[in-house]
């Protein structure tokens, strides 16, 4: 058996361990996200062997949060995409408009700035008060500090370049509040998000939406997986619902 046969059955083995202990599954996962990930835990922790995870991940509780963060999909930055963002604004919430209740689900909302960009965008548009969204991810880490809503204030120019590319109709400093290195997004943009934790792999949908969210996530599934989420979306949306994916 060649090296990267062993190799690839290590990684099986890392990933039902990972199910087995906490039912967290990736098996559907992109194989070569996932093998990236894994190879650079093992650098990182100088191992020799994908196998010798498998005691870490069970028995070590810190070692295997740190794992799961570098397994989820966790990069974002606010209005990521501006031009998306725009196309919302005049094309989608015009739309929306109609609705008595907008119900809006941010699938894989990781660190929350995403979440927060849409509020900011809904509330600009006048339909913030009329909206509720569900924002949620797989990691109970990520939604902590989604929930928190605090960022790096080093971060907030670019922010404010993508903000006002996006169409932005105030001063973007309106939204948050600096305190030394961090900015804290206000109250008002808060008040309707509900952060909660759910798994595209195992969980049925939860409510009918108006609006989804899942931009660049589906890129690091299978085929098989990402059939299942598209199907779940779709048993989640009402006729003249939107769904919204990242561009590749």
């Amino acid at each position: 058996m060649s090296s990267r046969s062993d190799e690839n059955l290590e990684v099986n083995l890392v990933l039902q361990a990972i199910f087995r202990k906490y039912g967290y599954d990736f098996r559907n996962y992109s194989p070569a996200h996932v093998k990236r990930r894994l190879l650079g835990k093992l650098t990182e922790n100088e191992l020799d062997h994908l196998s010798e995870l498998i005691p870490r991940i069970i028995y070590d509780q810190a070692f295997f949060d740190s794992l799961l963060i570098d397994l989820t999909v966790n990069v974002t930055e606010m209005f990521r995409d501006p031009k998306f963002f725009l196309a919302l604004r005049e094309t989608v919430f015009p739309k929306l408009a109609i609705l008595p209740f907008i119900r809006v689900w941010l699938a894989g909302c990781a660190s929350g700035e995403e979440a927060y960009s849409l509020a900011i965008s809904l509330d600009e548009s006048g339909l913030y008060d009329q909206c509720q969204i569900y924002a949620t991810d797989l990691d109970e880490l990520v939604l902590k500090k989604a929930a928190n809503g605090i960022f790096d204030l080093g971060k907030m120019r670019k922010y404010t370049r993508n903000y006002q590319h996006a169409g932005g109709q105030k001063a973007f400093s309106d939204y948050y509040v600096a305190n030394y290195d961090a900015a804290r997004i206000g109250g008002r943009i808060k008040k309707n998000i509900f952060f909660s934790r759910h798994n595209l792999v195992s969980d049925a949908s939860f409510n009918e939406m108006n609006l989804i969210f899942c931009r660049n996530v589906l890129i690091y599934f299978n085929q098989e997986l990402q059939d299942h989420i598209i199907t779940l979306f779709h048993d989640s949306m009402p006729q003249g619902g939107f769904l919204c994916l990242g561009p590749k």
